[in-house]
């Protein structure tokens, strides 16, 4: 009877056994299958993240398709530009250089008339054509008598020998007879093409003297006689200089912009340019 009880209690004890191992067997298992999901949901996740960064870069690729698209466009309108203003430089070197031809076979023909003037003068003839009238209520001497006397010509000096005679004193610095040159060249020859050069040297002169005042006297004549001179943008650069010099900044800097605008393409403008930044106003 004992050991008929004592088998139940230990069939009991061994069922029992098996029950809780199950249960902990089912336990494991289910939390196995919950981290499967969780790993699931990690990963959906990471699916997710992917794919949005995937059309992030996809946006961000079009964006810089785009920006290289539209760089590439500029550079070539940047091209364009730059080719249309090398064209024009080239125009307008071109355009200079006619004119300088031009300018020069005016100067032979000049030189040639007066020449042939020359030739076909009595003897003494030449004194009389080259001496002008007096001006009838303009005879009352000024402080600048200079500018108001009919300096000698040399009968034997052509017009292109008295001017380069006159250029070559200002190079060698002999500024006084320098002046004193172009003032004959300009009075005795006023219509030959190289009168507004001749005004110009004789400011250039006074510039190189630091005489500023009488510097801008003949640049303002230059400018107000010649406006169409191919000395008119240097002149108006020297003027700017010698109201700088003289202190006058306000003037300067207006000359320096009238400059600007008049002549854009001359070399001048980017010295009165690089003038304006210097005077700080």
């Amino acid at each position: 009877m004992l050991k008929k009880h004592s088998f139940w209690i230990i069939l009991t004890l061994l069922i029992a056994g098996v029950h809780a191992q199950a249960d902990q067997s089912r336990k494991a298992y289910e939390l196995i299958y919950d981290d499967i999901q969780l790993l699931k949901q990690q990963v959906q996740l990471l699916d997710d993240k992917i794919d949005q960064n995937r059309e992030d870069i996809l946006s961000i690729k079009a964006q810089i398709d785009e920006l290289i698209t539209l760089s590439r466009a500029g550079q070539v309108d940047q091209t364009r530009v730059k080719e249309g203003q090398d064209e024009v430089l080239s125009q307008y070197r071109s355009l200079l250089e006619k004119f300088e031809s031009l300018n020069d076979q005016l100067i032979k023909m000049y030189e040639d008339m007066v020449a042939i003037k020359r030739a076909t003068l009595p003897v003494g003839g030449e004194t009389e054509e080259t001496e002008p009238e007096p001006a009838p209520e303009e005879e009352v001497p000024v402080p600048e008598e200079t500018e108001e006397t009919i300096l000698p010509l040399d009968p034997n000096l052509s017009p292109q020998e008295v001017y380069n005679m006159a250029r070559s004193d200002y190079l060698k610095g002999n500024f006084d007879l320098a002046i004193e040159g172009f003032t004959i060249y300009g009075q005795h020859f006023p219509e030959s093409p190289l009168a507004d050069n001749a005004l110009y040297w004789i400011g250039e002169c006074f510039f190189s003297q630091s005489q500023y005042e009488e510097a801008i006297k003949r640049f303002n004549a230059l400018i107000l006689k010649f406006p169409t001179g191919d000395k008119i943008a240097a002149a108006y650069l020297k003027k700017g200089i010698s109201l700088t010099e003289l202190d006058k900044k306000e003037e300067a800097l207006t000359v320096f912009k009238l400059l600007i605008s008049k002549f854009p393409l001359e070399e001048e403008t980017k010295i009165a340019q690089q003038k304006i930044k210097e005077l700080g106003l």
